[in-house]
């Protein structure tokens, strides 16, 4: 079958990666979709059930800093577009760990930066018809006050974290592309996604679950810190929208206009799943435990997505009530997922399957 583009979607296997194959694969029939996941402890197939048998889906285990693999994969799927999406996102790692950040998101993406530009320069079209699009995170813009200013394209890098910082260099990466040599490109800066399929180390996962199993809540200081939250449905309609209509060279950010104190929003979830599991109201409250704040720890983040809104007439389609109570009776009903997770199962299947090839 001749499709009518090549797209390679890095990371498809993880949280947000998975929501985008799913829409590309599902959306556009004549678009082979090539996911490309490492399967680290954050990437599972699992997410992918419902469409690993799609004919225009294909699947490739392959790490990002693997230069020649990259390189043979762009050339064998004849790749015309990249949805770079695989990264090291959870802060508290990337302050245990800084070099396994700057290693897999800066050298990451240098590397498919460079196989993308080896193997487009050697197409007889060059660049015409090609794409790399690379997603990053509102948190390379620093922190904001409590005064209502919000995060657009024209605020400046201030990155207080390794992983800020190692989505910052990336983001500077993409764009030195282009100026130098003239490759297509675009980034995207989004807020803080929740939904189905987000593996949890990240806190509305992880809250629901100890919810569930009547375990300790962490609360960072007061629980004051401010996060601007997206649906990760409503992120890969942003995605997709970027990708066909976007301008070459520019970004957008990508947010819920839907700021929540963490306090704030664990009541909200504490809530939720209380009444969805039949407990009195309140019941889980005393589950709360506020711990020492860790270092960096940003005061707030809020995105300002009215540049997308006015260019590409894109914005988010759920209130946050509602995104929130699909996502808790999604995790509620996928048990078997979120404990195949939680017991490393899945890490062991993967390792077992592919440590022959």
């Amino acid at each position: 079958m001749k499709f009518k583009r090549n797209i390679i979607i890095t990371g498809g296997a993880g949280f947000i990666g998975s929501h985008v194959v799913r829409l590309f694969v599902n959306k556009y029939p004549d678009y082979r979709i090539v996911n490309v996941d490492k399967l680290t402890y954050a990437g599972n197939l699992a997410n992918l059930k419902d469409i690993e048998t799609a004919p225009n889906y294909f699947f490739e285990k392959a790490d990002i800093c693997d230069y020649e693999r990259i390189s043979a994969l762009m050339s064998y799927y004849r790749i015309d577009g990249i949805i770079h999406l695989a990264a090291e996102s959870h802060v508290d790692r990337s302050i245990r760990n800084p070099v396994a950040f700057a290693y897999t998101n800066v050298i990451g993406t240098l590397t498919m930066l460079q196989a993308a530009k080896q193997y487009w320069e050697s197409c007889a079209e060059g660049y015409a018809g090609k794409l790399f699009y690379h997603i990053s995170t509102d948190e390379v813009y620093g922190a904001l006050k409590m005064d209502g200013t919000m995060f657009t394209e024209q605020t400046r890098y201030d990155p207080h974290s390794p992983y800020s910082a190692s989505k910052a260099s990336s983001d500077h990466f993409v764009r030195a592309f282009h100026d130098t040599y003239g490759m297509p490109t675009m980034l995207t800066n989004c807020s803080n996604n929740y939904g189905p399929y987000q593996f949890p180390e990240k806190l509305i996962p992880l809250f629901i679950n100890n919810i569930r199993h009547r375990k300790p809540l962490p609360v960072y200081g007061k629980g004051e810190n401010v996060r601007d939250w997206l649906y990760v449905e409503d992120h890969a309609r942003a995605i997709d929208l970027i990708f066909h209509r976007g301008k070459i060279a520019d970004s957008y950010n990508i947010g819920g206009f839907n700021e929540w104190k963490n306090i704030d929003l664990i009541k909200v979830l504490i809530k939720t799943v209380d009444r969805l599991l039949g407990n009195p109201d309140g019941y889980s409250l005393d589950l709360i435990t506020y711990v020492t704040d860790r270092n960096g720890h940003d005061l707030r983040y809020a995105i300002d997505s009215s540049k997308l809104k006015n260019e590409l007439g894109w914005e988010p389609s759920l209130q946050f009530e509602e995104g929130i109570e699909k996502t808790v009776r999604w995790y509620l009903d996928n048990q078997e997922w979120m404990d195949n997770i939680t017991s490393g199962e899945y890490e062991r299947y993967y390792e077992e399957m592919y440590k022959n090839r």
